[in-house]
């Protein structure tokens, strides 16, 4: 049950904790945002989700630029800004170093092989970037050019960012790539995991259309 009205604090508050809690955001990794008719409502520099307070959650302009709250908003802005500007149906990012996914990125490894139906009808891939410094300028560019074709993607080295039109879309989409990740690692201990074909991606995309 929601306890929040949506485009507000109290919805960043509420899928903050649960991202901690579903191990997803580690300590003081990670960070969250949500468009709002001012502007960004982010996460501050340096909160553990779990523990954000309404004062940790600042306000800023599209640019970064701080317009209000108390505390310097989180690092990782600009990545969070350029993704804005490069889609306007995404109103909520999630930036997660949720570890069974980042292993992934650490290996140097894009998420493709569709062994699920979920994976299979919410994306092709998720593809992994180049690694760059974390809050770097760099880095933002590169994950707005990667947000023009894909709402998920890979940091090498680093984590995962996911968008979409909402906040909890955008967390049950990074809970289902780390369900994807688990299973994957399972299966592979098992005896590797086997890929859907591309005659049974086509029907389940064609069933999600029928509904």
């Amino acid at each position: 049950m929601e306890y929040f009205k949506k485009n507000t604090k109290q919805e960043i508050l509420y899928w903050a904790e649960r991202l901690y809690q579903k191990g997803m955001s580690p300590y003081t990794s990670g960070n969250i945002s949500l468009r709002v008719q001012k502007g960004i409502l982010i996460s501050s520099s340096g909160v553990c989700l779990n523990d954000m307070q309404e004062e940790d959650i600042v306000l800023t302009d599209f640019s970064g630029n701080l317009i209000e709250g108390n505390k310097k908003p989180s690092s990782e802005k600009i990545m969070h800004t350029e993704i804005y500007k490069k889609r306007e149906d995404i109103n909520a990012i999630i930036h997660s170093h949720c570890p069974i996914i980042t292993a992934f990125a650490v290996a140097g490894v894009e998420i493709k092989k569709p062994i699920l139906p979920d994976f299979a009808l919410l994306c092709d891939k998720v593809p992994l970037i180049p690694y760059y410094c974390p809050s770097s300028v760099e880095l933002a560019s590169s994950v707005g050019e990667y947000f023009e074709k894909y709402s998920m993607v890979l940091l090498k080295n680093h984590g995962v960012v996911v968008g979409a039109d909402s906040l909890q879309n955008a967390f049950y989409h990074l809970e289902m790539l780390r369900t994807y990740c688990e299973m994957y690692f399972g299966a592979e201990v098992l005896g590797g995991a086997k890929a859907l074909s591309k005659k049974d991606v086509v029907e389940i995309r064609q069933l999600y259309i029928k509904k």
